[in-house]
Formats: structure tokens, C-alpha cells, sequence
């Protein structure tokens, strides 16, 4: 069975997506600043990745003298939005009332959402 593409990219790929929705646009050098507050990556690595994303469609990317400009083709809400629906699929069915039950939970035995939330607070009080 041929798997499909993820609309949801991978940690690595996130991170200069969120680099560049945080910049609106910008070179290597800048998304691997961005980058670098949180994790020091080589150059190489971030043109890789970036790369990466212009061939699976998430980037656009224009010449601009010798380097290359990268922009994000969709927005932080369209990915959330795919993110959402990759999870509805993969763990509830499609079902958005079994997530909200989730995450109320409901459903759950008594003691199971007593010692998953209240125990937290006790702790820490």
C-alpha cells in the first residue's frame, strides 16, 4: 500500500516553518538564527531542510542575488488545521465529539481522571 505524504511535516522542518511565519520571509542565515534560539544547527543542515520543504510544496523560494529567499506557502492556522485532522484521523476516528470527550475526560474511569489530574494539584500545593 503506497503511504501518502504528511500534510504535517516532521520537528526539524516544523521549526524553520516557524522561523519563516516569524520573519515572513527570509535567506538561510536568517531562519538559521531564528533556529538557534532553540537548537544550533549547521547552515548546511537549515538549506537542506528548507530545500526539503520547497519540494514537498510548503515553500516558495526566489533568487535573490546569490541567495536564495524562502516564504512560507500556507499559514500557522492551515497547518494546525491539518495537524488537527491528522490526529481526528489517526486516533479518533474522524470524530471531533471523541476528541472533546477526550479531553474532557469523559469516558474515563472515575479514579483514572482523579489520579491524572488532581494528584498534579496536590503535588504542587
Amino acid at each position: 500500500m503506497p503511504r501518502h505524504a504528511r500534510e504535517v511535516p516532521p520537528p526539524l522542518e516544523l521549526m524553520c516553518l516557524r522561523a519563516l511565519w516569524s520573519l515572513e520571509e527570509g535567506n538561510v542565515r536568517a531562519v538559521q538564527q531564528v533556529v538557534a534560539q532553540s537548537r544550533p544547527l549547521a547552515y548546511t543542515t537549515i538549506m537542506t531542510v528548507l530545500d526539503r520543504l520547497v519540494r514537498k510544496g510548503m515553500l516558495a523560494r526566489r533568487k535573490v542575488g546569490r541567495a536564495f529567499v524562502y516564504a512560507p506557502t500556507s499559514s500557522r492556522d492551515a497547518m494546525r488545521r491539518a495537524a488537527v485532522r491528522e490526529l481526528l484521523e489517526g486516533y479518533f476516528d474522524g470524530s471531533e465529539e471523541e476528541l472533546i470527550r477526550f479531553l474532557r475526560g469523559e469516558g474515563q474511569p472515575a479514579a483514572a481522571r482523579r489520579d491524572s489530574g488532581e494528584r498534579i494539584d496536590t503535588v504542587l500545593l
